[in-house]
């Protein structure tokens, strides 16, 4: 295993070079798509493809096993004007690797990456299938959430963000409500019409000050912030419209549809989520990667942002190498030596492991 894991490592380091060198902002990641299916095939693997994500099985699926899902994504964000690095020039000074997406999430991706490929022959207790998708920084459609129905039953997802190789074990949900209260015109000048930005006002304080029951231990209280207000026409029109929008960040304690729920049940205002996709994961702390985790000396904790764990409809845990608040900065980058601790981290905790 040794001499696999040293050949992979080096060669992981060296796919994330080239990686980096391809633009993949979200919805663009063709080449990078190709270049990651070309080395898996190289490899020996049986690649699948569905739009601009790659997926392959370290051997041919046991129904009798249950399976376990390696999961990053291959695109960006866009650069912004700070950078003082070339974003795809991959540049390499001693252990440090600077160019977008080497931390976020490139990193973690070639770390899963080369533990499946250090495990891929080994006789399992588990199925074993890494995927690479698309669309993560954008919650797009057309990512993971696309191919779940071809993998079939997932029971653990290891999602590759991050996270200093420490457990994320929750993570929050996210639901964004676009509100708007009725009135109707009037001249301001009069006692005509009904301000609905009156009305609008009850409601956003009731988002202000509502405290939802469940706390969680990982995550806290469910959160809700209105952060975005329209409302009326000129200065002697009374408004018979206010429209504003409501940011919910949710525990693991409620989904996004019993939130929902409860919302409307409490405010007179139109409530329209655009979407319940983005709910809150976690992972039971007394799961054998967790219990695995924690014999290693790795610590536990409850993220506040969201990944495709977000819509994945089963067991999921949030890990991988390289530092959060890096991502989305400029000149982000990652340590050679992070790369390869992940790996090494991620075979230890895998190894023998029995999720039945």
């Amino acid at each position: 295993m040794e001499e696999k894991q040293i050949k992979y490592t080096n060669e992981a380091i060296e796919l994330l070079v080239r990686l980096i060198q391809i633009q993949s902002f979200s919805r663009e990641e063709n080449d990078v798509a190709n270049a990651m299916a070309d080395y898996l095939t190289h490899n020996g693997l049986s690649v699948q493809r569905q739009g601009n994500n790659v997926w392959c099985w370290a051997k041919e699926k046991d129904n009798s096993k249950p399976t376990i899902l390696f999961n990053s994504h291959l695109d960006t964000v866009r650069p912004s004007s700070k950078w003082t690095y070339d974003p795809f020039g991959a540049t390499v000074e001693g252990d440090k690797l600077t160019g977008l997406g080497s931390n976020d999430a490139g990193g973690p991706l070639v770390a899963l990456m080369a533990t499946f490929l250090c495990l891929k022959d080994e006789d399992l207790p588990y199925n074993l299938v890494f995927a690479a998708t698309a669309e993560e920084e954008i919650s797009g459609a057309n990512g993971v959430a696309s191919i779940l129905s071809e993998l079939g039953k997932v029971d653990l997802g290891i999602v590759g963000e991050p996270t200093q190789m420490q457990m994320a074990v929750a993570e929050k949900g996210l639901m964004v409500l676009d509100c708007e209260s009725h009135g109707k015109t009037g001249h301001a000048a009069r006692n005509e019409g009904e301000n609905a930005l009156y009305k609008a006002m009850q409601d956003i304080e009731w988002f202000r000050s509502y405290k939802f029951d469940k706390v969680s231990p990982h995550l806290g209280a469910v959160k809700m912030t209105v952060t975005q207000v329209e409302c009326g026409s000129q200065h002697n029109v009374v408004p018979d419209s206010c429209r504003f929008v409501v940011d919910v960040r949710l525990n693991e304690c409620y989904s996004n549809k019993e939130l929902h729920q409860v919302i409307e049940s409490n405010v007179d205002c139109d409530v329209n989520p655009r979407s319940f996709r983005l709910n809150s994961s976690f992972i039971p702390m007394e799961h054998p990667l967790v219990k695995r985790g924690i014999e290693l000396g790795l610590s536990h904790y409850g993220s506040p942002t969201t990944s495709d764990q977000a819509v994945m409809d089963f067991t999921s845990i949030k890990m991988g190498c390289g530092d959060s608040a890096r991502s989305h900065t400029p000149d982000e980058y990652i340590l050679l030596s992070e790369i390869r601790e992940g790996i090494d981290i991620y075979l230890k905790l895998l190894k023998d492991l029995d999720i039945r």
